[in-house]
């Protein structure tokens, strides 16, 4: 496509101001250093001018500047991603949707919440729990936007019981590249009225249009929940036991694995001890439910299980403290891997369960390969794994060559595997030569024509996915 755009000037800046207000619109020499990158990708570059949106018709109304005058736009929320999707490759407007963080309706007889795509996800459990109801997608990144959350399609820990953000998402207002707005779905819980536009702009990472409302599904609050954190003698012991703990007669709520080197870092990092350190692979199971009987039975069922594949013990976390060290270190592996090296990139693998110890020790191997570290954690209930390549003291040059050998041979293992390139975190701009390899010429035909039809011109966060 077309990556050629109009070059921003002072005259564009007056329009934008005219629509936000001089106070909202601010130019490139003013934008802060951290709206030029995310949270991890080295992708580094400073949009033309940052637009500070309070409502749906700010967003429209400069989408349909963008588009009269060939201009890109990137859309942008809490900056939490990983893989330059939220950075202005080509400069242009930055959107930052972070000011549209209104809670606008909480329907408890539809067990519907409506919202703007602003507010933080540790927000809504914290909006809907007192009356009963219950968010259940469970990103790691708590400080992420739901708007963020939607576009990725994020998932989480409690996936493997509850699914992911898709699931979730009942009803969309979007602002197309165009400066149209759209109403996608609603409150229905059924709806097979033609193709579903609203499900294809989940996950479509702001590349087909930007959520500016969202309606999402709610649950019964779970009265009851418990963790077992469960060591085992080696990371294949503990990913056998996981097929048949998810086969058992409650599904789990979350199927975490866990090494010892990664709980090592989170207890320098945060100062605390974990639990237990002593075991090479941990398993952390957590079960929920309705009644306290319910759970016991789930957990007792599972505890039996793991010692029969091999555990060398069942933690049961049923207390308050115990639990804060348990999940505080679950939270803090990212940043205690980020702290522990001077740079680092994510491989974000899916595989099939069956497969997540094979591909694991894999990449251990790849250490000795490439002669660089590298640590892991990730979702064993779901096969979504989370491989950390650590830079250290490598010169950019060694960093860059490294790096990509060492992508290279986990994605094509995850694709020997029947595996894909991104479980929850996205493509963005660093995963694209990957997903590109990954795809059929149908598939990338397909997915190029459904960019085409929403965005013609390529104006919407261009460079990432396949624009």
């Amino acid at each position: 496509m077309k990556q050629e755009y109009k070059t921003f000037t002072a005259p564009d800046l007056e329009a934008l101001q005219a629509i936000c207000g001089t106070e909202r619109v601010i130019p490139a020499e003013m934008i802060g250093e951290d709206y030029c990158h995310d949270e991890l990708s080295g992708v580094h570059k400073r949009p033309d001018v940052l637009v500070r949106a309070t409502s749906t018709e700010e967003v429209a109304a400069v989408m349909k500047y963008a588009a009269a005058n060939h201009i890109p736009v990137t859309p942008r929320g809490s900056g939490t991603g990983l893989v330059g999707g939220s950075v202005a490759l080509y400069g242009g407007i930055m959107i930052d949707l972070s000011l549209m963080n209104h809670f606008l309706e909480l329907d408890e007889e539809n067990m519907t919440l409506t919202l703007e795509p602003g507010v933080l996800l540790m927000d809504v459990s914290k909006y809907v729990e007192p009356a009963g109801l219950f968010y259940p997608p469970d990103p790691g990144e708590k400080t992420a936007t739901i708007g963020g959350n939607i576009n990725t399609n994020a998932g989480g820990m409690r996936a493997v019981k509850y699914g992911v953000t898709r699931d979730y998402i009942r009803g969309l207002e979007v602002v197309l590249p165009s400066g149209e707005i759209m109403q996608l779905g609603g409150k229905i819980v059924k709806n097979s009225s033609g193709y579903s536009l609203k499900d294809l702009m989940v996950g479509s990472e702001g590349t087909l249009g930007i959520v500016t409302k969202a309606v999402l599904r709610l649950l019964p609050l779970p009265k009851y929940k418990i963790s077992l954190l469960v060591p085992f003698p080696d990371l294949p012991s503990a990913i056998k036991a996981v097929p048949t703990v998810i086969r058992a007669s409650s599904i789990p709520t979350a199927v975490e694995f866990m090494e010892r080197e990664v709980i090592l870092a989170a207890e320098e990092f945060l100062a605390r001890k974990f639990p237990d350190n002593t075991s090479d692979a941990y398993l952390l199971l957590t079960y929920d439910g309705a009644s306290k009987e319910e759970v016991d039975l789930a957990w007792e069922e599972a505890a039996g299980i793991c010692l029969q594949c091999g555990a060398l013990d069942v933690f049961i976390s049923n207390t308050q403290e115990r639990n804060e060290s348990i999940w505080a270190a679950r939270g803090a592996f990212l940043e205690a891997i980020k702290a522990s090296t001077t740079e680092m990139d994510e491989c974000d693998v899916v595989v099939p369960r069956k497969h997540v110890a094979e591909f694991v020790l894999f990449s251990h191997a790849l250490q000795e390969k490439h002669h660089i570290r590298i640590r892991s954690f990730g979702h064993a209930g779901d096969g979504n794994l989370h491989i950390y390549i650590l830079r250290d003291d490598r010169t950019d040059e060694q960093w860059k060559k490294d790096l990509e050998a060492v992508f290279n041979d986990l994605y094509e293992k995850a694709r020997e595997l029947g595996g894909k390139v991104s479980g929850e975190h996205g493509i963005g701009y660093a995963k694209r030569p990957y997903l590109e390899e990954s795809l059929s010429a149908e598939e990338k035909l397909l997915m190029s024509g459904i960019k085409k039809v929403f965005d013609p011109q390529n104006i919407l966060n261009p460079g990432k996915l396949f624009s």
